[in-house]
């Protein structure tokens, strides 16, 4: 249910709004036990997915490092080679 939450923070490029949204989709969906919220909810799940979304944007443009960005596509590679590992080529 969580696989969106992801590390945004020291990113070259940084994070994208859409990448926050998803991020906080998730952890919305994931504290409420709804992945997808009835009629009576839905206005509730809405606004609380943009507050996370506007309390992580904040948090992430607040945060400071002195480690260099890290770039994305090296560690969308790391994580394939993780994931080969952990679960096998695998065919399809």
């Amino acid at each position: 249910m969580c696989r969106n939450i992801r590390t945004l923070f020291n990113f070259d490029p940084s994070a994208t709004d859409e990448e926050v949204r998803a991020a906080s989709l998730q952890f919305v969906r994931k504290i409420s036990g709804f992945t997808k919220p009835s009629l009576s909810n839905h206005a509730a799940f809405d606004r609380a997915v943009a507050e996370v979304a506007l309390a992580a944007k904040k948090l992430l443009d607040e945060l400071k490092t002195t480690a260099p960005p890290k770039d994305r596509e090296a560690e969308a590679a790391k994580a394939r080679a993780r994931a080969v590992q952990r679960f096998g080529a695998g065919s399809r």
